[in-house]
C-alpha cells in the first residue's frame, strides 16, 4: 500500500484520492488476472 501511494505522490494525486481508488482498481487486476488464468489452464509458464 505504501508504494502504491508514493507512486501516486510522484504523480501529483493527492493521498486520499489514492486511498479511495485503489481498492476498486485492486478489485479490477484481481478479476482480471483470474479471467487470464481462467482462459489459459490456471498459473504457470505454458512452453
Amino acid at each position: 500500500m505504501s508504494a502504491a501511494l508514493a507512486l501516486g505522490d510522484a504523480l501529483g494525486i493527492p493521498p486520499l484520492a489514492m486511498a479511495e481508488l485503489l481498492p476498486v482498481i485492486e478489485a479490477v487486476m484481481v478479476r482480471k488476472l483470474n479471467e487470464e488464468l481462467a482462459a489459459n489452464g490456471g498459473p504457470g509458464v505454458k512452453p
